[in-house]
């Protein structure tokens, strides 16, 4: 855990957050800037700086991630609509804080290509 990282703060408590899922790997709760009516933040609880930081080994947890993001695009009406994942690797993609993130994003017709 970072203990300047804003993320890890939410982990730890020290920061607020609206958090809709949690169990002992990952933590997901809404966006504070949402970009979308559905906009919610998938992370690990352990620190990773990046995706290219995050061992192979930890694929499975990835794959958590991802069912997370799943499952909570189902509870927030979105299975039939469709919903976007992103996840931002370094400055130039638009990642803003530097612990691994999966946006869900919902809700809304969005674009294609992206940025």
């Amino acid at each position: 855990m970072s203990h300047e990282c804003p993320f890890c703060q939410i982990i730890q408590g020290q920061l607020l957050a609206k958090i809709v899922f949690e169990d002992e790997k990952v933590l997901a709760f809404k966006d504070k800037n949402p970009q979308a009516p559905v906009h919610l933040l998938i992370i690990p609880k352990k620190h990773y700086f990046s995706l290219n930081e995050m061992p192979e080994e930890e694929r499975e947890l990835l794959g958590q991630m991802i069912f997370v993001a799943r499952q909570l695009a189902e509870a927030s009406g979105l299975k039939t609509s469709g919903y976007r994942l992103v996840i931002n690797t370094g400055p130039d993609s638009g990642q803003q804080v530097f612990h691994l993130h999966l946006h869900l994003l919902g809700g809304r017709p969005f674009s294609w290509p992206p940025g």
